[in-house]
């Protein structure tokens, strides 16, 4: 209980941390996802509702500039998103295409090539960041940094993991079960489970819940 409260707190670190940020530049709102890869990520932390929805349809979708900026390993920057997001990330503009999200700023949480997540902010409007602004914001990344590597790098280990959301590891349950049933490839059943939580606007999270309780067939899925 100890290492949970530890981690707790270190989480209410990172929330006031984003929050700090926020009020010092001209965003709407942040987020702080931890990922490993297209399969594996947790939102952390979202300061409002709209950050929560940019994290989640990303999630949902597998694209979008977190994504980039996780794998890029680079800031991603756009400051009209509208335009860019029809370009590159077509599926994820139209799922947030009612949002009020005029620009987003996708930044890589890294410790040297070790990649650990991404940092987004929006803002409503679209517009630049200045020079010193990024500095900012960079600077705000570098801490949000060395308080997830205290908690991935905790005594027991599991510091993290134990403020973590279940529903991650029942997304691996549903992609195991659609697996099994549909014989298919880990990204083939990602991919269908995507596929569903968009075509029915619901969370990826919300459609694997139903598929390890059962509600959900994998054979609905594979249709």
């Amino acid at each position: 209980m100890a290492a949970v409260r530890d981690s707790e707190s270190q989480l209410d670190t990172l929330a006031r941390v984003i929050r700090a940020c926020v009020d010092v530049l001209p965003v709407d709102g942040a987020s702080i996802s931890v990922m490993s890869g297209p399969r594996e990520r947790e939102t952390l932390y979202a300061s409002d509702e709209i950050a929560a929805k940019i994290e989640d349809v990303q999630f949902n979708l597998g694209e979008g500039p977190c994504f980039e900026a996780f794998s890029t390993r680079r800031p991603v920057l756009v400051p009209d998103l509208p335009q860019a997001s029809a370009l590159e990330w077509p599926v994820f503009a139209a799922a947030i295409a009612a949002l009020p999200i005029g620009a987003i700023f996708a930044f890589p949480l890294q410790a040297g090539a070790i990649g650990i997540g991404a940092v987004d902010l929006y803002r409503r409007r679209p517009g630049w960041l200045s020079g010193d602004e990024l500095a900012v914001a960079l600077e705000v990344v570098d801490l949000v940094t060395a308080v997830l590597l205290g908690l991935l790098l905790g005594e027991d280990g599991d510091g993290l993991q134990d403020v973590l959301s279940p529903g991650r590891e029942q997304v691996h349950q549903a992609t195991g079960m659609l697996i099994a049933a549909l014989e298919i490839s880990a990204e083939e059943a990602l991919a269908r489970l995507r596929g569903y939580a968009f075509v029915t606007d619901r969370s990826l999270d919300e459609v694997a819940k139903d598929v390890v309780s059962r509600k959900l067939s994998p054979l609905e899925l594979g249709r």
